[in-house]
């Protein structure tokens, strides 16, 4: 079979967009944005996680024998959320409930203040960076208040962590929230939670031991101002989770969120 003859004034014409003639032949369907499309924060991961981690061959027993009601553990490999997380792109969520409402809470330690928008409304105007000076109590923050009629059919893709604790049963809170946003300390009962995408950093402090913190001050703020004063002793564990990590917090420990980049995550709270 005779070869195609190309001129070669042509071929140089032609070489300088040999790159993006690849780019456009190469097969996309399938292909996910880099984190889902929700944008990367510039927010410090901690020096060092004091959070244990263990991996998938941590059994039921152990699992209750060693953390469920001592302390907590992250987990990593016990669920294999890729079908859930394909559907949690910004893109996705966007098309499946741009217009349907979702409820905000105040991002303080008591969240009274509950204010309505459209899904699409808060991704595009309020899924911000966090403002730094801003109080917790002026800060919106989507997480939980699931309306499970609509969201329902998101989380029937969600695998949740294979243990619970004897005498509970699990209910999902799902949440979408900007790089250095977050919840100051508070407490309730014990729970999972994981990273679907962007990075989230713990801290914790055992039931007896109650942080210096103020219930209006965000965690950002909290991080930059108090964190550095505290003794070593005086620390917190603390550790970032990423997306298929899962971090399990017993009963009745402190905690506080951050979330280092636009953050989407799911807790199964056992009640």
């Amino acid at each position: 079979m005779p070869g195609v003859v190309v001129p070669v004034a042509m071929a140089a014409r032609l070489l300088p967009l040999l790159p993006l003639l690849l780019r456009w032949a190469r097969p996309v369907q399938g292909t996910a944005p880099p984190g889902g499309g929700w944008l990367a924060g510039s927010v410090p991961e901690e020096e060092r996680c004091t959070v244990e981690r263990v991996d998938a061959s941590l059994t039921y027993s152990l699992f209750l024998q060693r953390f469920a009601f001592s302390r907590p553990v992250i987990l990593g490999g016990v669920t294999d959320n890729s079908a859930f997380r394909a559907l949690c792109t910004r893109e996705k969520l966007l098309a499946a409930f741009g217009p349907l409402p979702v409820r905000l809470s105040t991002a303080n330690t008591y969240s009274y203040r509950k204010v309505d928008v459209p899904f699409q409304e808060y991704v595009e105007r309020l899924l911000q960076p966090q403002d730094p000076a801003r109080l917790g109590s002026d800060t919106l923050y989507f997480f939980g208040d699931n309306n499970f009629t609509e969201w329902g059919p998101l989380f029937q893709h969600y695998v949740p962590p294979p243990f619970r604790i004897p005498g509970t049963s699990p209910a999902y809170s799902f949440g979408i929230a900007g790089s250095g946003s977050g919840v100051p300390f508070h407490w309730h009962g014990p729970g999972f939670s994981e990273v679907i995408f962007g990075r989230k950093r713990w801290f914790l402090y055992p039931p007896d031991k109650t942080p210096h913190f103020h219930p209006n001050e965000t965690t950002l703020a909290w991080l930059q101002h108090t964190y550095p004063t505290l003794p070593p002793a005086q620390r917190p564990l603390e550790c970032t989770l990423r997306p298929g990590e899962v971090l399990y917090f017993p009963d009745r420990w402190w905690h506080a969120t951050l979330n280092l980049d636009t953050s989407v995550f799911i807790s199964t709270f056992l009640g």
